[in-house]
This record gives C-alpha cells, structure tokens and sequence, in this order.
C-alpha cells in the first residue's frame, strides 16, 4: 500500500506541476482563452490512462501458470527501467520548468491549440503510462491493497499541487524528488529481484543456490494471521515486502542482483553533480 501510495502520490505531483506551471504561464501572459484547451488534454490523457489500465489488467488475467509467472517477470523488469530512466531523466530536467514554457509560447504564438493539446495530453499520458506499469509491478510483490494505497496517494498530490498553485508558498519541491527518488531505487532493486525470481519459477534464469537464508519459517499461529515480525506476511517483513521488494527466503540470484543494483545506482545517484 505504501508502495502504491509514493508512486501514484510522485507520477500525479509530476503532472500536477506540468499543468500547474503550463496555467500560470497562461495566466501570466494573459492567454487564459487556453485553458479549456489545457483541460481537454488533462481529461483526455486521464481518460486513455484509464483505458490502457482496463487493457492491462485484463491481459493480466488471461495468464496462467508459466506464462503468468513469464508475464510478471516482464512486468517487473520493464516497470525497473522505467523508474531507472524517469529518475536518471528527472534528475536532468535543470531547465525543465524553461522548456515546458517555451513549448508552450511556440504554440500560443502560432495559435496551434492542437500543439498545446498534444503537449498536455502526452504528458500525462505518459505519467498515467508509467504509473499503470509500477503499479502492476508492485502488485506482485506486496500482499496488501495497492488500490487504496494508489488513491490516496493521487488526491494527496492534486491537493499540494492546488496548494502550490494557488498560494505563494514555496515548498523545496527539489527535495522531496530527491529523497523519493532513492527510496524508488531500492523499489526498483526490489522489481530485478522479483523479475529474476519469476523467471527462475518459470525455468529461464538459474537461482544458483535456492535460498541464501529462509526467515519464513511455518508460523505456528498462521491460521490466526499472527506471522513472525520479519516474515514476509508479519508486521514489518509484509512492509519491507512492498515497498523494497524484501524476500525472506531469496535465490543467489535474486540476492546478487538486488545488491548489485540497489550499490551501483546508489553510488550515481548520491554522487550526481549537484
């Protein structure tokens, strides 16, 4: 749920901003005739959102067995490198708020409402793209109600983003991206490990050793759903679970390429000009 919760609460904050930022440029220049064009493609790209969202969780349901388990490797590995790109990109976008402005006056100045649309409508489309992915990612490694989690994160981030929009508060919108952005590394080690998981049930990957450790033991009081702190289904481990993809029980495999990223991406990221 937590999971869930960050994701949809950053994916909405980022398209919160760009509508926000794109409306105050209008407002400033005195083109707010071109609002209903910004609402339009806000609806629009909410709308295909949902759509592609319908189509992905009804190709979820029609796998079974070793396809499903193929599927959700592949899932897992796709939602990874989308969250290694949008952080690597994000990170990037010095001049982000500049551009998006730029982009914005071409249009106006050439009257291309259909340029401003688009603009709109692709940007959150690809929020609404990407947010669909994570959130089926992380639905294979948490137990718990990611939908609710993904609600509240998204009226959580159109409530700051009204807030930053209509007051004159300065909020260090730069940091809070920052401390999210390590946390959905260690997400995104937990989705490699999942995928390597899935694909050595479905026999493509070898685990090397089946399991390093196995903190899941037969918990004697399960029928009641009271389970140890640290296994999977107790207290904490079920939390670890679903945000970080913790695994009581890990291959070789999954263990080393959870690791192996979770440093490697760490190190870029902490060690990035500032």
């Amino acid at each position: 749920m937590i999971a869930s919760l960050i994701i949809t609460f950053r994916e909405t904050l980022e398209a919160a901003l760009i509508v926000g930022i794109i409306l105050g440029f209008l407002s400033k220049t005195k083109q707010t005739r071109y609002n209903n064009v910004v609402y339009i493609g806000v609806v629009a790209g909410i709308t295909a959102s949902i759509i592609g969202a319908l189509i992905f969780m009804s190709v979820l349901g029609g796998f079974e067995g070793r396809a499903e388990q193929i599927f959700e490797g592949i899932t897992m590995l796709i939602g990874a490198i989308l969250l290694t790109t949008m952080i690597i990109w994000v990170s990037k976008q010095k001049e982000l708020y500049a551009g998006l402005k730029d982009k914005v006056n071409k249009n106006i100045q050439e009257a291309n409402r259909i340029g401003l649309f688009l603009l709109i409508f692709i940007s959150i489309l690809r929020e609404g793209v990407e947010t669909i992915i994570f959130l089926g990612a992380a639905s294979f490694n948490s137990d718990g109600n990611t939908l609710i989690g993904a609600l509240v994160g998204i009226v959580l981030a159109i409530i700051l983003g009204y807030v930053l929009f209509v007051s004159s508060k300065k909020i260090n919108v730069k940091k809070f991206f920052n401390i999210t952005s390590i946390i959905l590394i260690l997400f995104a080690a937990g989705l490699i490990a999942g995928a390597v998981h899935e694909f050595s049930e479905a026999k493509i990957l070898p685990p090397i050793v089946e399991e390093v450790w196995n903190i899941n033991p037969q918990a004697p009081l399960a029928s009641q759903g009271i389970y140890p702190v640290l296994h999977e289904k107790g207290h904490v481990g079920g939390l670890l679970k679903g945000l970080f993809g913790y695994n009581g029980n890990p291959s070789l495999l999954e263990f080393l390429a959870y690791v192996l990223y979770a440093i490697i991406f760490l190190f870029f990221w902490l060690k990035k000009p500032k």
